[in-house]
């Protein structure tokens, strides 16, 4: 049966061969084999393709290239060196003295102009050394003790300036007449002035006070990589100013006084001591007119009951005593004006309509110490 049934199957062989012809079978079988192998090599690339997806894209990502290529994802890890690289190194600054140029991010920064102080410490500006005396004692400076002292501006230990190895000095408002003294003392240092005059009495005050602000706050920025933060505090600074500026009716008197020691003095307009340029900013009607005024911190020597007869609808308030941290008996101004027999019966004491400048404000002139300013005076004029 065996032989025989190999003579069928070579039978059926040889009849099948003679009708398709054995040229034809041959095409037909070579094509079957290639088709295979197309398969075959097919299923290896869509393993090996699985595989590098699972390296380099990830589930459902499809990769170009074999698994040595570069993913795009490592294209983005470039872009911040790329971005780095386009921040200035320094920055040219034009003060009353002229035009220096200062590093980004200096080290050893001293700051000695009470204007910055805050604006310095919400943007985490390290400092290596301030005048501790004449500033808040809340002042984050203050209390750390890496922070050298350089003391108060009547007495300055110039020379912890010099010990500082500074990069950069800030001068300003009380330490700007140092100003050639440190330049002398430092002469590797780069010395800026950002003092801006606010004692003109020929109504210009208000707005160098504005401009002043607006332009060393951007220049801080600069100078610290701060440029986004600087806007919006100008920009808070504008508001703030423009909603003080409509709160007001154009024809309320306003007189503006500094309490110290227990007196009251006269803060004069255009000139006086933080309120005098706002009178000028805001258009302030003054009921009463002062000849040879000053900018004393503790005010003009005019009477309380000279204020009193002035009668004013509004009451602007410096407390100096608050913003002094050695001092110890300290009379809040809001008691010695309601112990002042005169001034009871004027109408801002009996309207209430009295606005306080922050507790800080004598040793902190800051341009957020104005936004508070401004955005006070704003909410008690539209009561």
């Amino acid at each position: 049966m065996m032989l025989r049934g190999n003579a069928n199957e070579n039978h059926y062989h040889s009849q099948w061969v003679g009708e398709m012809g054995e040229d034809c079978v041959m095409r037909r079988m070579k094509k079957i084999a290639s088709i295979a192998l197309l398969l075959i090599v097919a299923l290896a690339l869509a393993a090996c393709g699985g595989g590098d997806a699972a390296v380099e894209g990830g589930p459902g990502k499809p990769v170009t290239g074999s698994a040595a290529t570069v993913p795009e994802t490592a294209a983005p890890a470039e872009q911040p060196a790329a971005a780095e690289a386009e921040k200035p190194a320094e920055v040219e600054v034009t003060d009353i003295h002229g035009t220096v140029t200062v590093k980004v991010n200096p080290k050893n920064v001293v700051a000695l102009d009470n204007r910055t102080f805050e604006t310095l410490a919400d943007w985490g500006i390290e400092l290596a050394a301030v005048p501790k005396n004449v500033m808040p004692a809340d002042s984050p400076y203050v209390a750390d003790e890496k922070v050298l002292n350089v003391g108060n501006h009547t007495e300055p230990n110039l020379e912890i300036i010099a010990a500082a190895d500074p990069e950069l000095v800030i001068v300003g408002q009380r330490f700007a007449r140092y100003y050639e003294d440190i330049k002398a003392l430092v002469p590797n240092a780069v010395v800026i002035d950002l003092n801006f005059d606010v004692s003109a009495g020929d109504g210009t005050a208000g707005q160098n006070l504005a401009d002043g602000f607006r332009d060393t706050t951007k220049l801080l920025g600069q100078i610290f990589g701060k440029n986004e933060e600087a806007d919006a505090l100008v920009a808070r600074f504008d508001a703030a100013l423009e909603a003080a500026k409509s709160a007001y009716n154009g024809t309320d008197t306003v007189i503006s006084i500094i309490v110290s020691g227990g007196n009251i003095g006269y803060s004069a307009p255009h000139n006086g001591r933080v309120w005098g340029p706002l009178h000028d900013l805001f258009g302030w009607v003054s009921p009463l007119s002062v000849d040879n005024t000053s900018t004393d911190h503790q005010g003009d020597e005019i009477s309380v009951e000279a204020i009193a007869q002035a009668n004013p609808d509004w009451l602007m308030v410096l407390d100096r005593d608050a913003a002094i941290s050695s001092q110890e008996e300290k009379i809040p101004a809001a008691d010695v004006i309601a112990n002042s027999p005169a001034l009871q019966n004027t109408t801002a004491v009996t309207k209430g309509q009295i606005v306080y400048a922050p507790a800080d404000t004598y040793t902190n002139e800051s341009i957020q110490t104005y936004i508070e300013i401004f955005e006070e005076i704003a909410k008690a004029m539209t009561k």
